[in-house]
């Protein structure tokens, strides 16, 4: 027998813990060398653990949803064993322990089901959106546990049906004993809730935004960009970009220019406080907000100002996949002078974005639709983008803040500044 042990990879500095998502085998089943053995959730990117050495997996020693910390030792693999053939798995202390933690699925029909299966916090993040419960899939994790994959691969239910499911205690539970007026039906059937907790990508958002809004002294200029020269811009050489570059020609790439052409202007909207210290930054990093399956992240386009348009549309479309895959580091979302976050994508007219801190500014872009509006005189029809920067009013003032914002305006409705340098 030649035992390698399975650890939980070294994290940054700034992360002290994370939490394990669904292993991808169970105990007595072989893994190939580097292949993916399970997932560690950090507050801030998604880590996977791969394995050391071709063998088959004989022990696990954290499950599912277990926090743990950089280097802790979560499993080990025998390099000589045959699948199947696994040595016998020592029990965790917790494990061994009280019947009392035979009765945790009865306490806890958030994450389980009639069945007293349990759902690992990803599973169980998956179920609620399918109006199912733990106790409506086969689990085929560690003691009929169910995985995130499980839960992909069951079939989602009608809300009405999802609400049978659901014991008539625990729909009521949450709600004080209240006197109704005679002949009002107090019954909560037909409307199912369920706890799931924050992963802590979510929750590190949230702590974020809300020290944001609590540090910064936050105000929103906005104006209107007249988006047709870019488009007729982009309709003339989007087929020869694509076909010399190998990645379509989008929008976000002028507006990507445009940012670093005002903050070249105006150094204040680039620049950060550090303490007592106004910091500025002689280089242009710029986060693109990109959503994915586990909520907000911003990676960074560095040196922003010495990229092509191509680069940075490779670079973004990079972004989206890493970020819809959970493959994003912990560097490529470090750092950042400057954001840009697109609600456009969704259809948002109009919002006031939130500073992602350290910065001291963000720009909001926004849907472009045909609106009437006034050229020279006449009433004309104009693909039209409401714009909206927030910036910190502690180290940019009002007048900053608006012509910095003019700047963009003017370098989008006439993009040869941007080439100029005007």
């Amino acid at each position: 027998m030649a035992i390698v042990e399975v650890k939980v990879p070294q994290f940054s500095e700034s992360v002290s813990e994370g939490t394990l998502l669904d292993w991808k085998k169970k105990v007595g089943e072989a893994f190939a060398q580097d292949e993916t053995i399970i997932e560690v959730e950090t507050d801030k990117v998604v880590l996977e653990v791969p394995a050391p050495a071709a063998g088959v997996l004989v022990e696990v020693t954290a499950n599912a949803g277990d926090t743990v910390t950089s280097e802790q030792i979560i499993a080990k693999i025998d390099t000589e064993a045959k699948a199947g053939a696994a040595a016998p798995v020592a029990a965790k202390p917790a494990e061994a322990a009280a019947p009392a933690a035979a009765a945790a699925p009865a306490a806890a029909p958030a994450a389980g089901g009639a069945s007293g299966n349990i759902a690992s916090p990803a599973a169980a993040k998956v179920l609620a959106e399918k109006n199912l419960s733990a106790g409506d899939v086969a689990g085929s994790g560690r003691d009929g546990r169910v995985t995130k994959g499980d839960a992909l691969a069951a079939g989602a239910k009608p809300a009405a049906a999802a609400a049978s499911s659901i014991p008539a205690p625990a729909q009521r539970a949450a709600l004080p004993s209240v006197s109704a007026p005679a002949g009002r039906d107090t019954s909560l059937e037909g409307r199912p809730e369920q706890r799931v907790p924050m992963s802590r990508l979510r929750a590190r958002i949230a702590e974020r935004l809300l020290q944001s809004q609590q540090t910064n002294a936050i105000l929103t200029t906005f104006n209107e960009v007249d988006m047709k020269p870019v488009m007729d811009l982009r309709n003339k050489y989007k087929d020869k970009f694509e076909k010399e570059h190998g990645v379509k020609l989008g929008f976000m790439s002028f507006f990507v220019k445009a940012a670093v052409h005002a903050l070249k202007k105006y150094p204040a909207v680039n620049a950060s406080i550090d303490g007592n210290d106004i910091v500025y930054h002689g280089y242009f990093d710029i986060g693109i907000a990109v959503g994915s399956p586990r909520g907000l992240v911003v990676p960074i386009l560095r040196n922003a100002d010495q990229m092509s348009l191509a680069d940075i549309e490779k670079k973004i479309a990079e972004y989206g996949k890493k970020a819809a895959d959970g493959k994003l580091s912990i560097e490529e979302m470090t750092g950042g002078t400057f954001s840009i976050s697109n609600g456009g994508v969704f259809g948002s007219m109009l919002s006031t974005p939130i500073i992602n801190p350290p910065q001291s500014a963000i720009l909001g872009v926004h849907a472009t639709k045909e609106r009437a509006v006034v050229v020279n005189g006449e009433i004309v029809i104009r693909p039209m983008n409401y714009l909206a920067m927030s910036y910190d009013h502690r180290i940019i003032d009002g007048r900053e803040a608006v012509l910095s914002l003019v700047a963009m305006k003017e370098a989008l409705e006439d993009p040869a500044r941007l080439l100029l340098d005007l």
